[in-house]
């Protein structure tokens, strides 16, 4: 019996920092709601992480009428997050900490996704470059999560786009690797999570956030929560066929919004305008550093330059069209607009709002607002944390055999 209750109290110690994590400054009452907990068992237990250093009082929260309650936040230190981010091109890796924030240096590697076979093995070297450039302290890392584009199937552990390999789920391979547990999930749906949180999101029930990138990903907040639909693949919103462009996508299909309006589908309009005599302050990009021809196309965006700004308001009116479809079907209270491409800021909203006016049903439309994240590239990551401590600790329950294992430090 004993066993039982030290096991249950040490779940809902993982309960109370996952909690914190996400809503700093709780007092004693809301966590002990929170967790299912009475208010006895809670401040036992929020008394012990006190003395373990894991969490911190700050503060008496806002009046009421009576006495005013003790918050509680976690502990600078408590612990961080190994996260990676990743596109089709690109690889970021940072730490987060107990507090959200990035924290050191964010490191980027150039690992290029389509048709690699080696691609798997190359995210782990790139993982332990990381752990021993920045001398990455791993007994204090609560476990890696991980942003991927494609069709990831969570409940598998494996991308069916990418990463390839026969020998077993992709978690399976990097924690025996690495050494440290592993989560994976869709970049977009951690973008939308990370929004959710800490972002434009935040507080909002009905949100489609777009992750704008070399693709055009989609997250789904419908009633508070993350969409996925039955499979995990919901939000592939880069791949809905909306033209007659004989143009071939990576999916394999003609015709879809990612042929029209992707990062790299409008650095292709910028070097043929170039070629054709545009007059811009946009030098010549480099098609094989795509990552430094977009930075050069949003700065030019940014300063007013108005060819830049011209081919963008095209790939933007033209993501408006989809936005329009997804108004219709879902009715949503907002659209972000979030990813490495949002750092375009408000030039986004204009174009698609045309195309929202042009052809949305005024009744659905005139209440939803267009938002530009304030996380922009700093998403995946904050997402990436956000998947590990939102899962951490859910396999430990109570069955029968007692079969559970909980010697991380939370």
């Amino acid at each position: 019996m004993a066993e039982i209750t030290n096991l249950k109290n040490k779940i809902a110690r993982i309960k109370i920092l996952r909690q914190l994590f996400f809503t700093p400054g709780l007092t004693s009452s809301e966590i002990s709601n929170a967790i299912d907990k009475s208010l006895p068992v809670t401040t036992q237990l929020l008394t012990e992480l006190i003395q373990e250093g894991r969490i911190e009082e700050t503060g008496l929260a806002g009046s009421t009428g009576g006495r005013r309650p003790q918050t509680y936040s976690l502990a600078d230190g408590s612990f961080q997050i190994l996260s990676v981010a990743m596109d089709q091109l690109v690889t970021r890796i940072a730490l987060v900490d107990e507090k959200a924030r990035v924290v050191g240096t964010r490191q980027l590697f150039e690992l290029n996704l389509y048709k690699n076979p080696d691609s798997l093995s190359e995210l782990i070297e790139c993982i332990r470059l990381f752990i021993n450039s920045e001398n990455v302290d791993t007994s204090r890392i609560l476990g890696i999560g991980i942003g991927m584009p494609g069709f990831v199937d969570v409940k598998k552990g494996i991308n069916n786009s990418f990463l390839p390999s026969a020998e077993g789920s992709v978690i399976e391979i990097i924690e025996k690797a690495i050494g440290l547990p592993v989560w994976i999930d869709n970049d977009s749906s951690l973008i939308a999570l990370a929004e959710s949180k800490w972002g434009a999101a935040k507080d909002k029930k009905h949100v489609m956030v777009l992750n704008i990138g070399w693709g055009i990903g989609l997250g789904m907040l419908l009633n508070g929560k993350l969409y996925r639909g039955q499979e995990g693949f919901a939000g592939e919103f880069s791949h809905m066929s909306l033209f007659e462009n004989d143009k071939l996508c990576n999916c394999g299909k003609y015709g879809c919004l990612e042929t029209e309006a992707s990062l790299l589908v409008t650095l292709e309009k910028v070097n043929k305008g170039i070629v054709n005599g545009a007059v811009t302050s946009i030098a010549m990009p480099d098609l094989n550093h795509k990552e430094a021809a977009a930075k050069s196309l949003i700065k030019a965006v940014l300063e007013g330059d108005r060819f830049a700004i011209e081919v963008l308001s095209e790939s933007a009116y033209q993501i408006g069209r989809g936005v329009a479809i997804l108004i219709h079907l879902l009715n949503p209270e907002a659209i972000v607009i979030s990813g490495f491409g949002s750092l375009a800021g408000k030039a986004w909203i204009a174009p698609i709002q045309q195309a929202i006016n042009e052809l949305c049903i005024p009744a659905l439309a005139q209440n939803v607002e267009i938002r530009i994240s304030d996380l922009a590239s700093k998403a995946e990551l904050l997402g990436a944390a956000a998947l590990v401590a939102e899962n951490y600790g859910k396999k430990e329950q109570i069955p029968d055999n007692k079969q559970v294992n909980l010697n991380h430090s939370w």
